[in-house]
């Protein structure tokens, strides 16, 4: 397997408190996306958007300035399978069909559980299909649930919904429970109540205790309880603009991050226009110390540059969720931002939350710019970043101006 090297000035021209100090590009299949660590931090798996083949890369980060693509897995034809789950000795990967291509009921679409006991070759335990459009993501921090957005006949299809998966016996996933926006099982005569030129579906949940916290795209912010895991009921709900009307100035909610101790969800809006974009999306701090009344207290500052003419999408995308082992600084917040790169916000007062560190890398190949897509941050603090227009993976760290 081969690494690829690079000149580091070039690497780090445009930067403040952070500096790329490894890099591999993915043995050229470097449209990445989720990453996740082993238990033994030797290892890096990163899924893959879905340009070529290859649907998760298993890299050598024992160490982080020269990592070694180790090996790489396949995927189906026709899904994409780039997002990657990590507890213990088991593996998850999704299978999820393209978007904005129709469903297609002969593709395998759902997700993969395989053991880890040789944490460079996965072996395959379960194969979960899912009729419809498959798994976008899960959330996976503990035995033995899993929580995927995850499709069914009688919801859209292409529209996924929160549910809870038992992975208690990793060769046999069992549903244990599912919750979904009221109108959305419309399979059950239910009735959309909401705009028809909106999404309405669950991204992924973060999960604290017995709360969930869901992104659900056009509809804003669901918190859900989970004490009973095989009746998640409703705990509030938080829009940021009319849902009967045309999306307007609000939508695509991605990410929401909970900081328990602070009382507060970070929440990202995915940027989907290049250029100049019709409506800014946002960053978005949520008090909830009253979780019945959510309300929004602040937005993290947007990053200043040409970034809006520069090419590519210029908005935010996702962030470091502090899974179990890594870092958790609940005062700092990591953010991908598309073509403005990782962008680091202090938020020791949520009320004025400001930026205190940014790197962007140059284009990989020169001819569209970066599209920072995914991070993870490590115990130690670097920062591991995935480019979903072939840049493959980068590992950072903080500088003394950070």
């Amino acid at each position: 397997m081969t690494t690829t090297t690079w000149n580091p000035d070039v690497m780090n021209a445009e930067a403040s408190g952070l500096r790329v100090i490894g890099w591999t590009d993915l043995n050229g299949s470097g449209d990445a996306m989720h990453i996740n660590f082993h238990r033994n931090g030797k290892y890096a798996y990163v899924g893959h958007m879905g340009d070529t083949e290859i649907g998760t890369s298993v890299v050598d980060i024992s160490d982080p300035r020269n990592p070694v693509v180790v090996n790489q897995l396949t995927k189906p034809d026709g899904v994409r399978s780039h997002k990657v789950a990590v507890v213990d000795d088991l593996l998850v990967v999704n299978y999820e069909g393209y978007p904005f291509q129709p469903v297609d009921p002969a593709l395998a679409t759902g997700f993969k559980v395989f053991s880890l006991e040789d944490p460079v070759n996965p072996r395959e335990l379960a194969y979960y299909h899912m009729p419809g459009k498959g798994v976008h993501r899960m959330k996976f921090t503990e035995m033995p649930y899993c929580y995927v957005s995850g499709s069914d006949t009688g919801f859209h299809e292409d529209r996924q919904t929160f549910m809870i998966i038992d992975l208690s016996d990793p060769a046999n996933p069992k549903e244990v429970s599912r919750w979904w926006f009221p109108g959305m099982n419309t399979g059950a005569g239910e009735t959309p109540t909401w705009h028809p030129d909106r999404w309405v579906w669950n991204h992924h949940a973060h999960i604290v205790g017995d709360r969930a916290y869901c992104a659900w795209w056009d509809a804003g912010v669901i918190i859900l309880d989970i004490s009973d895991k095989t009746r998640p009921t409703l705990v509030s709900h938080l829009t940021f603009d009319d849902l009967s009307a045309p999306p307007r100035v609000a939508g695509s909610v991605h990410t929401v991050m909970a900081i328990p101790e602070k009382n507060l969800l970070i929440v990202t809006e995915e940027e989907l226009e290049d250029g100049v974009a019709s409506y800014k999306k946002y960053v978005r701090v949520i008090d909830i110390a009253d979780e019945q009344r959510p309300r929004q207290i602040s937005i993290l500052p947007e990053p200043q540059g040409d970034f809006a003419h520069r090419g590519g999408r210029f908005g935010p995308h996702n962030l470091h969720e502090r899974r179990p082992g890594t870092y958790q600084n609940p005062d700092e917040v990591f953010v991908t931002y598309f073509n403005a790169g990782v962008r680091v916000y202090d938020i020791s007062d949520p009320f004025s939350p400001r930026e205190i560190a940014y790197h962007v890398p140059p284009a990989p190949t020169g001819d569209r710019p970066i599209h920072m897509n995914d991070l993870i941050v490590d115990a130690a603090g670097r920062v591991y970043v995935t480019d979903r227009h072939g840049g493959g993976l980068y590992i950072m760290e903080r500088t003394k101006n950070a």
